[in-house]
């Protein structure tokens, strides 16, 4: 069977990003595995599940009976909703009633007409935006009723429509499983009902950890009742080679998890038949401080161990004998009876389905710390791009804020769409202070300290960015001084790019031209740029990177950095003549996750940072991804995932993921129909444009060179036949004649 992670927590730290999941609350208890959607955007995960009851449903309308109940049916059980409740900091369900002459809580006074019914059956009084035993709406509390006499708009009984609406947050008595609603026989009531899906926040036992200090450290438990069956997992981080994790005795019955040596972990027990163990060995050292997973099972029929991703070891039970585990003494979790105990970090033990707060009885332990330290040594890899892994109580997070990124894992671009005349200029420097001026000296420089000169000049740099553009030329970057010296990165005349250096000693500014490839194609392309002295590299979306050297007369110092700019160059003093044509009247288009050694200009001017007085913008910036390389785009999302079509009910506006309903299902068809269409007449103009290419003999059948790392074989051919537009236009010509 699929082993499932237990929360969206444990996917997230796989470095997993938004999307719909299995997971299984209970490991192998008797809960089973459920879909839920994961968003990892923020820095704590939202795990939702989802129901089937539609927004603003319908009730009433003159309806004879007295009560209607609307049921709802979720994708998960109702104790499987709980085990996710229980273990989150925080859960929330949105409720809303619309009403037109359809009384809601009756207040001030009065008996509810209407009610919903949350966990365990128990029937609630209270509405969204309010707390349990309060009679009130949520304009009842922040006292902004349609009506001050009453608590919830609904209830000034008016014939218009009025509603009520807020999140239930007191997760104890979620989900909502029933709405009843009662003030339906009047002529003209009528009341809409809207539920949305359960989201919860934050995992409490994913990170519930203790730190064993010494070898004779332990934290003891009420016996472990586990006689048929008992299933342990845990993860564990050491950096010692041997300890036990826990122990439970009984008269000559045990069960016993322990490190034996840096590769094996032992599961060892008896249930009256002699003692029996089970030994997984790791091909790498367990004790290299980083965080292990350990899985144990025992029932009746078999007994199983398994550590990380390694093969399962398996031993089938004796047909005949005893197989009830009987156990007496404390659970002990560490050093137990006089041996060598655990040293380093536990967390996320579980014992059939439940989570021990390691946490707490170990606040009031000796020798045993709450929580763990050095979350980074095993997840620090998830923080991409030059983001750094920051130590939390609890976890860890990532410090995007010297990467040109976004979002828990800074992998999300932060770029901009530019109009026509919109510019933005980073000052180096920041205003009214000397040009030795610590913080922009420290950014400017490459990650090596030694680089920063007094003057600040710099010997290398590290340039990358997106963009996307359909107008050439133009100036994609500009780095100005206050000497002579710059370097641009240009669009020209004919969409090709342009890498531009000054650095002085030559009478041209060394031009690096990347012919043959048009770049103002609207697509999105990478461009990265490294300088190390003479030495320069240049890659360019995923093609390899090819390597130039400035002229032997050239400076290699970049003298005294001034600005940089982006959209358009407006800088005093001399300026290039081809920067100067290219630049009127400006950029239009995308530009992303732009980054100057370790100045990241875009990012200070959307994100507010220490860094954003040295920004000046000239227009309204617009923060977009239309720059964003293809490869950080992320996977399906909710509204095209097939999963979802017949099992959810609407997109609640509030999730941030529209999910697809039945409703669409005839667009769907309509839209598949044009579809085939469209496809089929393409197809048949394709075969009549090669047919008379053919006749025309300017049908070309030359491979392109270079076409394996192209995309497709229509990119291989623009990007590597110069006459292909030509080729077009010239075939244009023929037909009008």
């Amino acid at each position: 069977s699929a082993i499932y992670e237990l929360s969206c927590e444990a996917y997230k730290h796989l470095g997993k990003t938004s999307n719909y999941y299995w997971i299984d609350p209970d490991g192998s208890g008797a809960l089973g595995p459920l879909r839920v959607y994961c968003n990892m955007t923020e820095d704590k995960v939202w795990t939702t599940v989802y129901h089937d009851l539609p927004m603003q449903t319908s009730v009433g309308g003159n309806s004879p009976e007295k009560l209607s109940v609307l049921q709802l049916n979720y994708s998960a059980t109702m104790d499987q909703i709980s085990a996710i409740t229980s273990s989150a900091e925080y859960c929330e369900q949105f409720i809303s009633y619309s009403c037109k002459m359809s009384r809601l809580l009756n207040t001030p006074e009065g008996n509810p007409y209407t009610w919903w019914v949350g966990k365990a059956n128990e029937k609630h009084y209270y509405w969204g935006g309010s707390g349990p035993g309060i009679q009130k709406c949520a304009c009842g509390i922040e006292r902004n009723c349609t009506d001050p006499k009453y608590y919830c708009n609904c209830d000034a009984d008016y014939k218009q429509w009025r509603k009520d609406t807020g999140m239930l947050s007191y997760k104890e008595h979620l989900p909502v499983s029933q709405v009843v609603v009662g003030d339906l026989d009047r002529p003209g009531s009528e009341a809409k009902v809207s539920v949305g899906p359960v989201r919860c926040q934050g995992d409490r036992n994913y990170w519930n950890a203790a730190s064993f200090v010494t070898s004779s450290s332990y934290l003891h438990f009420s016996t472990f009742q586990g006689e048929t069956s008992a299933d342990i997992s845990f993860y564990f981080k050491t950096s010692a080679s041997d300890g036990v994790f826990l122990e439970n005795l009984g008269n000559t019955d045990f069960i016993k998890l322990e490190l034996k040596s840096a590769t094996e972990v032992s599961f060892s027990f008896d249930v009256g038949n002699g003692p029996v163990e089970i030994v997984v060995r790791s091909p790498n050292p367990l004790n290299d401080d980083q965080w292990h997973r350990v899985n144990a099972e025992r029932n009746v029929k078999q007994a199983s161990l398994q550590v990380d991703q390694l093969p399962l070891e398996v031993r089938k039970a004796p047909t005949e004998g005893h197989t009830r585990l009987e156990l007496y003494s404390q659970l002990y979790v560490g050093a137990a009876g006089g041996q060598r105990g655990f040293l380093g970090c536990i967390r996320s033990l579980r014992m059939n389905g439940v989570t021990l707060d390691l946490e707490e009885r170990a606040k009031v332990t000796p020798g045993v710390k709450p929580g763990c330290s050095g979350h980074c040594t095993s997840y620090g890899m998830y923080c991409a791009n030059g983001g750094k892994c920051v130590e939390k109580y609890n976890g860890y997070s990532c410090d995007c804020s010297k990467t040109a990124y976004d979002g828990p894992f800074c992998i999300k671009d932060v770029g901009a769409y530019f109009e026509e005349g919109i510019w933005l200029r980073y000052n180096f420097h920041s205003p009214g202070t000397s040009v030795k001026d610590l913080v922009s000296r420290t950014l400017l420089s490459s990650a090596d300290p030694e680089i920063t000169a007094p003057d600040l000049s710099l010997n290398k740099e590290e340039l990358s960015f997106s963009f996307s553009t359909t107008k050439s030329p133009c100036v994609l970057l500009y780095v100005s001084s206050y000497t002579p010296d710059f370097m641009a990165v240009l669009v020209k005349p004919n969409g090709n790019l342009q890498i531009r250096y000054n650095l002085g000693g030559t009478k041209e500014p060394y031009n690096i031209d990347i012919d043959h490839r048009n770049m103002a194609n609207g697509q999105p392309h990478t461009v990265n740029v490294t300088r190390n002295g003479r030495d320069i590299v240049l890659q360019l979306d995923h093609y390899p990177p090819t390597s130039y050297s400035l002229p032997a007369t050239s400076d290699i110092q970049f003298n005294s950095p001034k600005a940089l700019f982006l959209g358009k160059v407006i800088e005093i003093g001399k300026i290039d003549q081809d920067i100067y044509k290219y630049s009127t009247p400006g950029f239009t288009g995308c530009l992303s996750r732009v980054q100057f050694n370790q100045i990241a200009p875009l990012k200070a001017a959307l994100r507010p940072t220490n860094v954003s007085s040295h920004v000046h913008i000239q227009g309204e910036l617009v923060e977009s991804n239309c720059g964003a390389s293809p490869l950080t785009i992320p996977p399906m999302s909710a509204a095209t995932d097939p999963w979802h079509l017949d099992s959810a009910s609407a997109g609640f506006p509030y999730n941030g993921q529209a999910i697809g309903d039945g409703v669409n299902r005839n667009s769907a068809i309509i839209g598949g129909v044009i579809a085939v269409v469209i496809f089929t007449i393409l197809c048949t103009l394709v075969f009549l444009i090669r047919y008379m290419f053919r006749h025309k003999g300017t049908y070309h059948t030359n491979e392109a060179k270079g076409a394996e790392s192209a995309e497709s074989a229509d990119a291989a051919i623009m990007n590597n036949d110069p006459n292909f537009t030509e080729t077009i236009d010239e075939s244009k010509k023929e037909w009008l004649i």
